[in-house]
Protein backbone atom coordinates (compact mmCIF):
# COMPACT_ATOMS: atom_id res chain seq x y z
CA UNK A 1 0.00 0.00 0.00
CA UNK A 2 1.65 3.27 -0.72
CA UNK A 3 1.37 6.99 1.01
CA UNK A 4 0.57 9.86 0.15
CA UNK A 5 2.11 13.26 1.41
CA UNK A 6 -0.27 16.98 0.31
CA UNK A 7 0.65 19.22 0.38
CA UNK A 8 7.90 43.30 -22.73
CA UNK A 9 10.46 42.23 -20.35
CA UNK A 10 12.04 45.69 -21.99
CA UNK A 11 15.71 44.54 -22.00
CA UNK A 12 17.97 44.48 -24.97
CA UNK A 13 19.61 41.82 -26.82
CA UNK A 14 22.33 42.50 -28.55
CA UNK A 15 23.35 39.78 -31.64
CA UNK A 16 27.00 39.64 -33.16
CA UNK A 17 24.84 40.60 -36.79
CA UNK A 18 23.78 43.97 -35.09
CA UNK A 19 20.23 42.77 -34.92
CA UNK A 20 18.37 43.94 -31.69
CA UNK A 21 15.49 43.58 -30.09
CA UNK A 22 14.24 46.24 -27.51
CA UNK A 23 15.41 44.65 -24.12
CA UNK A 24 17.31 46.26 -21.54
CA UNK A 25 20.22 43.71 -21.17
CA UNK A 26 23.09 42.98 -23.02
CA UNK A 27 23.25 39.37 -24.53
CA UNK A 28 26.16 38.60 -27.13
CA UNK A 29 25.95 35.33 -29.54
CA UNK A 30 26.55 33.64 -32.65
CA UNK A 31 23.60 31.95 -34.72
CA UNK A 32 26.52 29.70 -36.14
CA UNK A 33 25.41 26.95 -33.14
CA UNK A 34 21.95 26.94 -32.43
CA UNK A 35 23.02 25.71 -28.99
CA UNK A 36 24.83 28.78 -27.86
CA UNK A 37 21.88 30.62 -27.76
CA UNK A 38 21.25 32.80 -24.77
CA UNK A 39 18.97 31.53 -22.61
CA UNK A 40 15.18 32.51 -22.88
CA UNK A 41 14.62 35.08 -20.68
CA UNK A 42 12.14 33.15 -18.22
CA UNK A 43 15.22 30.81 -17.65
CA UNK A 44 17.34 33.39 -17.49
CA UNK A 45 17.61 34.67 -13.74
CA UNK A 46 18.97 37.45 -14.54
CA UNK A 47 15.81 38.80 -15.48
CA UNK A 48 13.72 40.14 -12.97
CA UNK A 49 10.04 38.38 -13.09
CA UNK A 50 7.81 42.01 -12.90
CA UNK A 51 10.16 42.24 -16.41
CA UNK A 52 8.59 39.15 -18.05
CA UNK A 53 6.11 39.42 -20.78
CA UNK A 54 2.81 37.09 -19.50
CA UNK A 55 4.09 33.62 -21.54
CA UNK A 56 7.40 34.00 -20.11
CA UNK A 57 5.81 34.60 -16.45
CA UNK A 58 3.83 31.35 -16.89
CA UNK A 59 7.04 29.17 -17.98
CA UNK A 60 8.96 30.47 -15.49
CA UNK A 61 6.78 29.47 -12.72
CA UNK A 62 5.89 26.07 -14.42
CA UNK A 63 9.84 25.38 -13.99
CA UNK A 64 9.67 26.69 -10.51
CA UNK A 65 6.83 24.71 -9.37
CA UNK A 66 9.25 21.41 -10.80
CA UNK A 67 11.47 22.91 -8.39
CA UNK A 68 13.99 23.58 -11.46
CA UNK A 69 14.42 27.13 -10.73
CA UNK A 70 14.99 28.98 -7.74
CA UNK A 71 13.65 28.05 -4.35
CA UNK A 72 11.75 24.68 -5.97
CA UNK A 73 14.82 23.14 -6.63
CA UNK A 74 15.29 23.38 -2.23
CA UNK A 75 11.40 21.96 -2.11
CA UNK A 76 12.31 18.78 -4.25
CA UNK A 77 15.30 17.95 -2.35
CA UNK A 78 17.68 18.97 -5.65
CA UNK A 79 20.91 20.31 -4.55
CA UNK A 80 23.60 21.92 -6.32
CA UNK A 81 25.57 19.21 -6.03
CA UNK A 82 23.06 17.83 -8.46
CA UNK A 83 23.70 20.28 -11.15
CA UNK A 84 20.24 22.02 -10.71
CA UNK A 85 21.87 24.35 -8.08
CA UNK A 86 23.84 25.23 -11.31
CA UNK A 87 20.69 26.93 -12.91
CA UNK A 88 20.79 29.57 -10.70
CA UNK A 89 24.52 30.56 -10.37
CA UNK A 90 25.04 29.15 -13.93
CA UNK A 91 21.85 29.00 -15.93
CA UNK A 92 20.90 25.30 -16.32
CA UNK A 93 24.62 24.32 -16.60
CA UNK A 94 25.60 22.45 -20.00
CA UNK A 95 25.55 25.89 -21.95
CA UNK A 96 28.98 26.87 -22.62
CA UNK A 97 29.54 25.84 -18.80
CA UNK A 98 30.84 22.21 -19.08
CA UNK A 99 28.86 21.50 -16.18
CA UNK A 100 26.10 19.04 -17.09
CA UNK A 101 23.19 18.27 -14.66
CA UNK A 102 22.65 14.27 -12.68
CA UNK A 103 20.27 14.34 -10.58
CA UNK A 104 17.90 17.12 -12.31
CA UNK A 105 16.24 17.96 -15.82
CA UNK A 106 14.89 21.26 -16.91
CA UNK A 107 11.36 19.90 -18.29
CA UNK A 108 10.44 21.78 -21.83
CA UNK A 109 7.84 21.52 -23.49
CA UNK A 110 7.21 20.57 -27.33
CA UNK A 111 5.24 19.31 -30.47
CA UNK A 112 7.33 17.28 -33.04
CA UNK A 113 4.24 16.79 -35.67
CA UNK A 114 3.53 20.59 -37.47
CA UNK A 115 2.49 21.65 -41.12
CA UNK A 116 2.63 24.73 -42.60
CA UNK A 117 1.87 25.86 -46.17
CA UNK A 118 4.70 23.64 -47.37
CA UNK A 119 2.45 20.90 -47.23
CA UNK A 120 -0.02 19.96 -49.59
CA UNK A 121 -2.60 20.16 -47.11
CA UNK A 122 -1.20 22.82 -44.58
CA UNK A 123 -2.11 26.94 -44.65
CA UNK A 124 -0.20 28.58 -41.69
CA UNK A 125 3.76 29.79 -42.58
CA UNK A 126 6.21 28.86 -40.32
CA UNK A 127 6.31 31.87 -38.09
CA UNK A 128 2.63 31.33 -37.41
CA UNK A 129 2.65 28.15 -36.13
CA UNK A 130 6.26 28.99 -34.24
CA UNK A 131 4.45 32.24 -32.54
CA UNK A 132 1.56 30.46 -31.49
CA UNK A 133 3.95 27.16 -29.88
CA UNK A 134 5.61 29.86 -28.02
CA UNK A 135 2.68 31.90 -26.79
CA UNK A 136 0.72 28.11 -25.52
CA UNK A 137 4.19 27.67 -23.41
CA UNK A 138 6.18 25.16 -25.87
CA UNK A 139 10.16 25.30 -25.69
CA UNK A 140 10.79 23.32 -28.79
CA UNK A 141 8.86 22.22 -31.98
CA UNK A 142 9.37 20.40 -35.16
CA UNK A 143 7.94 21.59 -38.71
CA UNK A 144 7.55 18.64 -40.27
CA UNK A 145 5.58 19.18 -43.65
CA UNK A 146 4.59 16.03 -45.89
CA UNK A 147 7.23 14.35 -47.70
CA UNK A 148 6.13 14.32 -51.58
CA UNK A 149 7.49 14.80 -54.53
CA UNK A 150 6.82 18.64 -54.64
CA UNK A 151 8.26 18.95 -51.43
CA UNK A 152 11.42 16.94 -52.18
CA UNK A 153 11.88 18.64 -55.19
CA UNK A 154 11.20 22.06 -53.83
CA UNK A 155 9.91 22.61 -50.07
CA UNK A 156 12.19 21.14 -48.06
CA UNK A 157 14.90 23.68 -49.27
CA UNK A 158 12.61 27.13 -49.62
CA UNK A 159 11.48 25.68 -45.92
CA UNK A 160 14.64 26.62 -44.26
CA UNK A 161 15.17 30.04 -44.44
CA UNK A 162 12.00 30.48 -42.91
CA UNK A 163 12.87 28.58 -40.54
CA UNK A 164 16.36 29.99 -39.62
CA UNK A 165 14.37 33.34 -39.65
CA UNK A 166 11.62 31.75 -36.89
CA UNK A 167 14.56 30.89 -34.63
CA UNK A 168 15.78 34.21 -34.53
CA UNK A 169 12.65 35.52 -33.90
CA UNK A 170 11.48 33.24 -30.90
CA UNK A 171 14.92 32.54 -29.68
CA UNK A 172 13.00 30.52 -26.63
CA UNK A 173 11.59 27.79 -29.05
CA UNK A 174 13.76 25.77 -30.01
CA UNK A 175 12.65 25.13 -33.73
CA UNK A 176 13.81 21.85 -35.89
CA UNK A 177 13.96 21.11 -39.25
CA UNK A 178 11.97 17.54 -40.30
CA UNK A 179 9.41 16.01 -42.29
CA UNK A 180 6.39 13.69 -42.31
CA UNK A 181 7.59 10.67 -43.64
CA UNK A 182 5.64 8.40 -45.97
CA UNK A 183 7.14 4.96 -44.61
CA UNK A 184 7.16 2.85 -47.21
CA UNK A 185 4.69 0.07 -46.83
CA UNK A 186 3.51 1.79 -43.28
CA UNK A 187 2.06 5.14 -42.24
CA UNK A 188 3.32 8.69 -41.46
CA UNK A 189 6.51 9.37 -39.03
CA UNK A 190 8.40 12.12 -37.57
CA UNK A 191 11.97 12.49 -39.20
CA UNK A 192 14.22 15.39 -37.78
CA UNK A 193 18.20 16.03 -37.46
CA UNK A 194 19.48 18.57 -35.37
CA UNK A 195 20.29 21.94 -36.54
CA UNK A 196 23.30 22.49 -38.96
CA UNK A 197 25.00 23.15 -42.44
CA UNK A 198 23.44 19.91 -44.02
CA UNK A 199 20.45 19.68 -42.01
CA UNK A 200 18.72 20.38 -45.67
CA UNK A 201 20.71 18.43 -48.08
CA UNK A 202 20.22 15.02 -45.34
CA UNK A 203 16.89 15.88 -45.53
CA UNK A 204 16.41 16.45 -49.08
CA UNK A 205 18.34 12.78 -49.84
CA UNK A 206 16.01 10.90 -47.43
CA UNK A 207 13.33 12.13 -48.89
CA UNK A 208 14.44 11.68 -52.75
CA UNK A 209 15.72 7.76 -51.95
CA UNK A 210 13.06 7.12 -48.42
CA UNK A 211 10.12 8.87 -48.77
CA UNK A 212 6.94 6.66 -50.05
CA UNK A 213 5.56 9.49 -52.33
CA UNK A 214 8.47 10.26 -54.63
CA UNK A 215 9.21 6.57 -54.50
CA UNK A 216 8.17 4.15 -57.29
CA UNK A 217 5.39 1.69 -56.37
CA UNK A 218 7.57 -1.49 -56.81
CA UNK A 219 10.14 0.29 -53.80
CA UNK A 220 7.50 0.65 -51.36
CA UNK A 221 8.48 -2.01 -49.10
CA UNK A 222 9.19 -2.97 -45.60
CA UNK A 223 13.14 -3.58 -46.69
CA UNK A 224 13.35 0.26 -47.74
CA UNK A 225 12.13 1.37 -44.74
CA UNK A 226 14.74 -0.03 -42.88
CA UNK A 227 17.10 0.68 -45.37
CA UNK A 228 16.14 5.06 -44.58
CA UNK A 229 16.86 4.23 -41.13
CA UNK A 230 19.74 3.28 -41.55
CA UNK A 231 21.07 6.47 -44.23
CA UNK A 232 20.18 8.37 -40.95
CA UNK A 233 22.10 6.32 -38.86
CA UNK A 234 24.97 6.63 -40.87
CA UNK A 235 24.46 10.38 -41.81
CA UNK A 236 25.15 10.56 -37.83
CA UNK A 237 27.93 8.55 -37.70
CA UNK A 238 29.84 10.36 -40.21
CA UNK A 239 28.70 13.38 -38.64
CA UNK A 240 27.21 14.83 -41.98
CA UNK A 241 24.48 16.04 -38.71
CA UNK A 242 25.24 15.97 -35.52
CA UNK A 243 21.76 13.81 -34.77
CA UNK A 244 18.59 12.40 -36.13
CA UNK A 245 15.15 11.14 -34.48
CA UNK A 246 12.78 9.29 -36.07
CA UNK A 247 8.53 8.54 -34.68
CA UNK A 248 5.74 6.99 -35.80
CA UNK A 249 2.74 9.00 -36.04
CA UNK A 250 -1.22 7.88 -35.81
CA UNK A 251 0.48 4.53 -35.39
CA UNK A 252 -3.13 2.90 -35.26
CA UNK A 253 -5.37 5.46 -37.26
CA UNK A 254 -5.07 3.10 -40.68
CA UNK A 255 -3.94 -0.38 -38.88
CA UNK A 256 -0.71 -0.39 -41.53
CA UNK A 257 1.67 -0.07 -39.13
CA UNK A 258 1.78 -4.20 -38.47
CA UNK A 259 3.42 -4.85 -35.25
CA UNK A 260 6.44 -6.65 -37.04
CA UNK A 261 6.97 -3.53 -38.36
CA UNK A 262 7.12 -1.50 -35.59
CA UNK A 263 9.76 -4.20 -34.01
CA UNK A 264 11.91 -4.00 -37.38
CA UNK A 265 12.28 -0.18 -36.97
CA UNK A 266 13.22 -0.32 -33.44
CA UNK A 267 15.51 -3.05 -33.75
CA UNK A 268 17.35 -1.92 -36.90
CA UNK A 269 18.27 1.03 -35.28
CA UNK A 270 17.71 1.97 -31.62
CA UNK A 271 19.16 4.88 -31.65
CA UNK A 272 17.63 6.50 -34.00
CA UNK A 273 13.30 5.32 -34.29
CA UNK A 274 12.68 5.69 -30.92
CA UNK A 275 8.89 5.54 -30.29
CA UNK A 276 5.15 6.62 -31.77
CA UNK A 277 2.71 9.19 -31.54
CA UNK A 278 0.67 7.84 -28.04
CA UNK A 279 -1.70 10.06 -28.45
CA UNK A 280 -1.96 11.54 -32.34
CA UNK A 281 -3.28 15.22 -33.26
CA UNK A 282 -6.09 16.81 -34.80
CA UNK A 283 -7.82 16.29 -30.90
CA UNK A 284 -10.62 18.60 -32.02
CA UNK A 285 -11.80 16.10 -34.91
CA UNK A 286 -14.84 14.99 -32.97
CA UNK A 287 -15.88 18.24 -31.67
CA UNK A 288 -20.21 17.13 -32.45
CA UNK A 289 -21.31 18.69 -36.01
CA UNK A 290 -23.52 21.90 -34.31
CA UNK A 291 -19.93 23.50 -33.88
CA UNK A 292 -17.15 21.26 -35.20
CA UNK A 293 -16.31 18.57 -37.57
CA UNK A 294 -18.12 15.73 -36.51
CA UNK A 295 -15.57 13.27 -37.25
CA UNK A 296 -13.09 10.85 -34.86
CA UNK A 297 -11.46 12.23 -32.49
CA UNK A 298 -7.46 12.33 -34.11
CA UNK A 299 -9.52 11.62 -37.39
CA UNK A 300 -9.67 8.30 -35.83
CA UNK A 301 -12.80 7.07 -37.90
CA UNK A 302 -11.70 4.84 -40.71
CA UNK A 303 -12.11 0.81 -40.79
CA UNK A 304 -9.71 -1.68 -42.20
CA UNK A 305 -8.24 -1.37 -45.85
CA UNK A 306 -6.50 -3.29 -48.35
CA UNK A 307 -3.03 -2.82 -46.75
CA UNK A 308 -4.05 -2.97 -42.92
CA UNK A 309 -2.67 -5.69 -40.50
CA UNK A 310 -5.43 -7.86 -40.26
CA UNK A 311 -5.14 -9.16 -36.70
CA UNK A 312 -5.91 -5.76 -35.23
CA UNK A 313 -9.54 -5.36 -33.92
CA UNK A 314 -12.00 -3.16 -34.98
CA UNK A 315 -11.56 -0.91 -31.92
CA UNK A 316 -8.02 0.01 -33.12
CA UNK A 317 -9.01 2.13 -35.52
CA UNK A 318 -10.85 4.75 -32.78
CA UNK A 319 -9.11 6.51 -30.16
CA UNK A 320 -9.75 6.27 -26.04
CA UNK A 321 -9.19 8.99 -23.96
CA UNK A 322 -8.04 10.58 -27.19
CA UNK A 323 -5.15 8.13 -27.10
CA UNK A 324 -4.14 5.78 -29.60
CA UNK A 325 -5.41 2.55 -29.04
CA UNK A 326 -1.72 0.91 -29.03
CA UNK A 327 -1.01 3.00 -26.15
CA UNK A 328 -4.39 3.24 -24.69
CA UNK A 329 -4.68 -0.37 -24.16
CA UNK A 330 -3.42 -2.10 -20.96
CA UNK A 331 -2.01 -4.71 -21.58
CA UNK A 332 -1.61 -4.29 -25.18
CA UNK A 333 0.67 -3.57 -28.19
CA UNK A 334 2.75 -0.81 -26.25
CA UNK A 335 3.11 -2.84 -23.28
CA UNK A 336 4.29 -6.13 -25.85
CA UNK A 337 6.59 -3.97 -27.08
CA UNK A 338 8.06 -2.68 -23.14
CA UNK A 339 7.72 -6.02 -21.79
CA UNK A 340 10.47 -6.94 -24.10
CA UNK A 341 12.36 -5.03 -22.35
CA UNK A 342 13.36 -2.82 -25.01
CA UNK A 343 12.51 1.12 -25.11
CA UNK A 344 9.97 2.37 -27.30
CA UNK A 345 8.43 5.93 -26.75
CA UNK A 346 5.36 8.07 -27.02
CA UNK A 347 4.85 11.60 -27.11
CA UNK A 348 1.64 14.03 -28.21
CA UNK A 349 1.38 16.32 -30.83
CA UNK A 350 -1.11 18.78 -32.53
CA UNK A 351 -0.67 17.96 -36.48
CA UNK A 352 -1.60 21.16 -36.87
CA UNK A 353 -2.55 21.95 -41.04
CA UNK A 354 -5.82 24.11 -40.12
CA UNK A 355 -7.14 25.54 -36.31
CA UNK A 356 -10.15 24.83 -35.44
CA UNK A 357 -11.79 28.16 -34.78
CA UNK A 358 -9.51 30.06 -36.81
CA UNK A 359 -10.14 33.08 -38.99
CA UNK A 360 -7.74 32.72 -41.90
CA UNK A 361 -8.02 30.50 -44.91
CA UNK A 362 -5.19 28.83 -47.57
CA UNK A 363 -3.63 31.46 -49.75
CA UNK A 364 -3.11 31.54 -53.38
CA UNK A 365 -2.66 28.15 -54.83
CA UNK A 366 0.94 27.73 -55.42
CA UNK A 367 2.17 24.59 -54.28
CA UNK A 368 2.47 22.73 -57.63
CA UNK A 369 4.99 25.65 -58.69
CA UNK A 370 6.50 27.17 -56.17
CA UNK A 371 6.55 24.31 -53.11
CA UNK A 372 4.14 26.02 -51.35
CA UNK A 373 0.56 27.89 -51.52
CA UNK A 374 0.60 32.16 -50.91
CA UNK A 375 0.05 33.64 -47.59
CA UNK A 376 -3.09 32.86 -45.48
CA UNK A 377 -5.46 35.31 -45.55
CA UNK A 378 -8.46 36.70 -43.61
CA UNK A 379 -11.61 34.38 -43.62
CA UNK A 380 -14.31 36.56 -44.18
CA UNK A 381 -16.74 33.72 -43.73
CA UNK A 382 -16.09 33.87 -39.76
CA UNK A 383 -14.30 31.30 -37.39
CA UNK A 384 -13.44 28.15 -39.16
CA UNK A 385 -15.66 25.17 -37.02
CA UNK A 386 -14.95 22.20 -39.73
CA UNK A 387 -11.45 22.02 -39.00
CA UNK A 388 -10.11 19.40 -36.50
CA UNK A 389 -6.88 20.79 -35.14
CA UNK A 390 -5.23 22.79 -32.30
CA UNK A 391 -2.35 25.15 -32.12
CA UNK A 392 1.11 23.93 -31.12
CA UNK A 393 0.87 23.71 -27.55
CA UNK A 394 -2.68 24.80 -27.00
CA UNK A 395 -4.03 21.34 -26.28
CA UNK A 396 -1.26 18.41 -26.60
CA UNK A 397 2.50 18.93 -25.04
CA UNK A 398 5.72 16.55 -25.34
CA UNK A 399 7.38 17.25 -21.65
CA UNK A 400 10.69 16.54 -22.02
CA UNK A 401 13.53 15.61 -19.34
CA UNK A 402 16.51 17.89 -20.61
CA UNK A 403 19.89 18.56 -19.14
CA UNK A 404 19.88 22.00 -20.64
CA UNK A 405 18.15 24.40 -23.33
CA UNK A 406 19.22 23.12 -26.74
CA UNK A 407 18.82 21.54 -29.34
CA UNK A 408 20.63 18.50 -28.68
CA UNK A 409 19.43 17.98 -24.57
CA UNK A 410 15.98 17.74 -26.16
CA UNK A 411 16.88 14.97 -28.22
CA UNK A 412 18.96 13.41 -26.10
CA UNK A 413 16.11 13.71 -23.42
CA UNK A 414 13.57 12.23 -26.47
CA UNK A 415 16.51 9.30 -26.90
CA UNK A 416 16.27 8.59 -23.17
CA UNK A 417 13.14 8.64 -22.53
CA UNK A 418 12.43 11.07 -20.33
CA UNK A 419 8.96 12.15 -21.29
CA UNK A 420 5.94 12.29 -20.13
CA UNK A 421 3.10 13.99 -22.30
CA UNK A 422 -0.67 15.20 -21.09
CA UNK A 423 -3.67 16.91 -22.59
CA UNK A 424 -5.24 20.18 -21.57
CA UNK A 425 -2.91 21.32 -18.99
CA UNK A 426 -3.69 18.41 -17.10
CA UNK A 427 -0.69 18.89 -14.84
CA UNK A 428 1.43 21.61 -13.97
CA UNK A 429 4.88 19.14 -13.14
CA UNK A 430 5.96 15.72 -12.76
CA UNK A 431 8.43 13.54 -11.67
CA UNK A 432 8.65 9.74 -11.17
CA UNK A 433 11.72 8.20 -9.62
CA UNK A 434 12.08 3.81 -9.59
CA UNK A 435 14.64 3.17 -6.42
CA UNK A 436 16.19 0.77 -4.69
CA UNK A 437 18.46 1.75 -1.92
CA UNK A 438 20.72 4.70 -3.03
CA UNK A 439 19.82 4.44 -6.51
CA UNK A 440 17.14 5.86 -8.42
CA UNK A 441 16.22 6.59 -12.02
CA UNK A 442 14.09 8.73 -13.81
CA UNK A 443 11.40 7.98 -16.39
CA UNK A 444 13.04 5.86 -19.11
CA UNK A 445 15.14 4.85 -16.67
CA UNK A 446 16.85 1.12 -16.18
CA UNK A 447 17.22 0.47 -12.51
CA UNK A 448 19.52 -2.15 -11.53
CA UNK A 449 19.68 -3.50 -8.05
CA UNK A 450 20.65 -6.77 -6.25
CA UNK A 451 17.98 -9.18 -6.80
CA UNK A 452 15.97 -9.17 -3.23
CA UNK A 453 16.03 -5.72 -2.89
CA UNK A 454 13.08 -3.06 -2.18
CA UNK A 455 11.86 -1.09 -5.04
CA UNK A 456 9.90 1.96 -4.47
CA UNK A 457 8.34 4.10 -6.57
CA UNK A 458 8.23 7.66 -6.02
CA UNK A 459 6.00 10.13 -7.89
CA UNK A 460 5.65 13.81 -7.14
CA UNK A 461 3.26 16.02 -9.18
CA UNK A 462 1.66 18.83 -9.25
CA UNK A 463 -1.95 19.24 -11.02
CA UNK A 464 -3.06 22.50 -12.60
CA UNK A 465 -3.69 25.63 -10.49
CA UNK A 466 -4.35 27.42 -13.59
CA UNK A 467 -7.01 27.69 -16.21
CA UNK A 468 -5.81 25.94 -19.74
CA UNK A 469 -6.49 27.57 -23.00
CA UNK A 470 -10.35 26.44 -23.06
CA UNK A 471 -10.56 28.64 -19.75
CA UNK A 472 -11.33 26.02 -17.81
CA UNK A 473 -9.55 24.32 -14.69
CA UNK A 474 -8.56 21.31 -14.99
CA UNK A 475 -8.86 18.80 -12.25
CA UNK A 476 -6.69 15.45 -11.81
CA UNK A 477 -8.70 12.71 -10.29
CA UNK A 478 -6.81 9.84 -9.71
CA UNK A 479 -3.29 8.33 -11.37
CA UNK A 480 -3.08 4.60 -11.76
CA UNK A 481 0.61 2.33 -11.85
CA UNK A 482 0.62 0.28 -14.48
CA UNK A 483 2.91 -2.71 -14.06
CA UNK A 484 4.49 -5.23 -16.68
CA UNK A 485 6.92 -8.11 -16.33
CA UNK A 486 9.96 -8.25 -18.35
CA UNK A 487 9.39 -11.78 -20.45
CA UNK A 488 12.34 -11.10 -23.23
CA UNK A 489 11.93 -11.15 -26.73
CA UNK A 490 8.89 -12.49 -28.39
CA UNK A 491 8.52 -15.46 -30.94
CA UNK A 492 5.95 -13.91 -32.85
CA UNK A 493 6.86 -10.79 -34.01
CA UNK A 494 3.63 -9.85 -34.44
CA UNK A 495 2.01 -10.35 -31.17
CA UNK A 496 0.34 -7.05 -29.80
CA UNK A 497 -0.33 -8.30 -26.33
CA UNK A 498 1.38 -8.42 -22.71
CA UNK A 499 -0.43 -11.31 -20.80
CA UNK A 500 1.53 -10.35 -17.54
CA UNK A 501 0.35 -6.28 -17.63
CA UNK A 502 -2.38 -4.48 -15.08
CA UNK A 503 -2.95 -1.67 -13.54
CA UNK A 504 -1.02 -2.43 -10.00
CA UNK A 505 -2.65 0.62 -7.58
CA UNK A 506 -4.60 3.56 -8.49
CA UNK A 507 -4.78 6.70 -6.39
CA UNK A 508 -7.84 8.61 -5.84
CA UNK A 509 -6.31 12.38 -5.64
CA UNK A 510 -9.50 14.10 -6.57
CA UNK A 511 -10.24 17.23 -4.67
CA UNK A 512 -6.20 17.47 -4.09
CA UNK A 513 -4.16 21.03 -4.89
CA UNK A 514 -0.74 21.26 -4.75
CA UNK A 515 2.53 19.16 -4.49
CA UNK A 516 1.73 15.40 -4.20
CA UNK A 517 3.54 13.21 -3.13
CA UNK A 518 2.99 9.39 -3.46
CA UNK A 519 5.41 6.73 -2.14
CA UNK A 520 4.21 3.32 -3.67
CA UNK A 521 6.61 0.06 -2.17
CA UNK A 522 6.56 -2.17 -5.17
CA UNK A 523 7.85 -5.33 -3.23
CA UNK A 524 11.72 -7.43 -3.74
CA UNK A 525 12.73 -7.71 -7.03
CA UNK A 526 13.03 -11.14 -7.52
CA UNK A 527 12.40 -10.86 -11.28
CA UNK A 528 12.19 -8.11 -14.07
CA UNK A 529 9.39 -5.65 -14.26
CA UNK A 530 8.67 -1.95 -15.89
CA UNK A 531 5.66 0.43 -14.31
CA UNK A 532 4.47 3.42 -16.50
CA UNK A 533 2.05 5.75 -14.99
CA UNK A 534 -1.46 7.45 -16.51
CA UNK A 535 -3.93 9.99 -14.84
CA UNK A 536 -6.93 11.17 -15.80
CA UNK A 537 -9.59 13.73 -14.80
CA UNK A 538 -11.97 10.98 -14.58
CA UNK A 539 -14.43 12.56 -16.94
CA UNK A 540 -15.05 9.05 -18.88
CA UNK A 541 -14.17 5.79 -17.58
CA UNK A 542 -14.55 2.21 -18.70
CA UNK A 543 -12.90 -1.26 -18.28
CA UNK A 544 -9.87 -1.78 -19.90
CA UNK A 545 -10.42 -3.26 -23.34
CA UNK A 546 -8.66 -6.33 -21.61
CA UNK A 547 -11.29 -7.02 -18.98
CA UNK A 548 -11.77 -5.00 -15.49
CA UNK A 549 -8.98 -7.16 -13.71
CA UNK A 550 -6.43 -6.00 -16.28
CA UNK A 551 -7.58 -2.57 -16.42
CA UNK A 552 -10.79 -1.43 -13.93
CA UNK A 553 -11.26 2.02 -14.84
CA UNK A 554 -9.11 2.71 -18.36
CA UNK A 555 -10.23 5.48 -21.12
CA UNK A 556 -13.41 4.91 -22.83
CA UNK A 557 -13.64 4.69 -25.91
CA UNK A 558 -14.07 8.01 -28.28
CA UNK A 559 -17.67 8.59 -29.57
CA UNK A 560 -17.18 9.61 -33.20
CA UNK A 561 -19.01 12.94 -33.54
CA UNK A 562 -19.62 13.58 -30.07
CA UNK A 563 -16.17 13.67 -28.42
CA UNK A 564 -14.76 17.21 -26.66
CA UNK A 565 -11.33 16.53 -26.15
CA UNK A 566 -11.86 19.06 -23.01
CA UNK A 567 -13.87 17.00 -21.32
CA UNK A 568 -11.43 14.06 -21.24
CA UNK A 569 -8.45 14.59 -20.01
CA UNK A 570 -5.12 12.15 -19.32
CA UNK A 571 -1.78 12.01 -18.69
CA UNK A 572 1.20 9.01 -19.80
CA UNK A 573 4.24 8.64 -18.91
CA UNK A 574 7.31 6.75 -20.55
CA UNK A 575 8.21 3.53 -18.26
CA UNK A 576 11.05 2.56 -15.94
CA UNK A 577 12.17 -0.83 -15.72
CA UNK A 578 13.98 -2.46 -12.38
CA UNK A 579 16.08 -5.12 -13.47
CA UNK A 580 17.37 -7.81 -11.14
CA UNK A 581 21.75 -7.73 -11.11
Amino acid sequence: MGHEHGSAHGHSHTHGHSQTHGHGHPHSHSHDNPDSEPLPPALDPAVPTSELPPAAVDRRRFLRSAGLLGAGAAVLGVTASTGIGSAAASPLGGRGSGRVPRGGYTWLAGDHHIHTQFSSDGQYRVIDQVRHANAYGLDWVVITDHGSEVHARIGVEKVNPDIVAARRDTPDTLVFQGLEWNIPAAEHGTVFVHPGRNEVAVLKQFEVDYDGSPLATAALNEQRAIQGLHFLAGSVSRRRVQDALMLANHPARKGIDSPHEIRGWRDAEPRIAIGMEGAPGHQAAGMPKAYGPGGGRGYYDGSPGPGSFPGYPLESYRTFGGFDWMTSTVGGLWDSLLAEGKPWWISANSDSHSVYADTSVRGENTFATAGRYGEPTYRTAGPNLGSGDFWPGYYSRTHVGATDFSYAAVMDGLRAGRVWVDHGRLLESLDVRLRAGNREVPLGGMLTARRGSQVELVITVVPADTPNWSELLPRLAKIDVIRGAVTGPVGDRDVFTAPRTRVDQTFDVRGRTGEIRISYPLGRLDEAFYVRLRGSDGNRLAPGLLGAAVDPAGPAQDVVGDADPWQDLWFYTNPMWAIPA
